[in-house]
C-alpha cells in the first residue's frame, strides 16, 4: 500500500530506502575506529620515538600494516559519510547539495588512496 501522492511519485519523492544502511555503517566505522585508533596512536608514538628501521620493522609486519590500511579505509569512509550527513541536512538547493557530495566522495577517495598508496610503498620497501 502506497500513501504517496501521484505528485510525489511522479517527482520520485519519498523514502530513499537507504538511510538505515547509511547509518549501520556511521556506527559500524566508528566502533572500528575505537580499537584501530589505539593501534595508530601506538604507531604514531612508535614513529616519534623509535629509529627509523624499528619502525619500518614494525610497519611491515602483516598484522600491523593490515590494521593501519583497514584504520585508513574506516576513517576516510566514516568522514566522508559524517560530511554526507552534514551537507544533506544544510545545504537547502539540490544542485548544489549533489555537487558537494559528490565533491567530498571524491575528495575522500583521493586521499584514502593516496594514504594507501604510500603505506603499500612503505611496506615494499621493508
Amino acid at each position: 500500500m502506497d500513501y504517496r501522492t501521484p505528485l510525489s511519485r511522479a517527482k520520485g519523492l519519498g523514502s530513499a530506502k537507504s538511510g538505515t544502511g547509511h547509518w549501520w555503517m556511521q556506527r559500524v566505522t566508528a566502533v572500528a575506529l575505537i580499537p584501530l585508533s589505539f593501534w595508530l596512536i601506538k604507531f604514531l608514538g612508535l614513529s616519534l620515538t623509535a629509529p627509523y628501521q624499528q619502525t619500518l620493522d614494525w610497519l611491515t609486519s602483516p598484522i600491523n600494516s593490515i590494521c593501519i590500511v583497514v584504520w585508513i579505509i574506516a576513517a576516510f569512509y566514516h568522514a566522508a559519510l559524517g560530511l554526507q550527513v552534514v551537507i544533506e541536512d544544510y545545504v537547502a538547493a539540490e544542485g548544489p547539495k549533489i555537487i558537494s557530495i559528490w565533491a567530498v566522495n571524491l575528495f575522500f577517495l583521493f586521499l584514502a588512496i593516496a594514504a594507501l598508496l604510500a603505506v603499500f610503498r612503505i611496506v615494499s620497501i621493508g
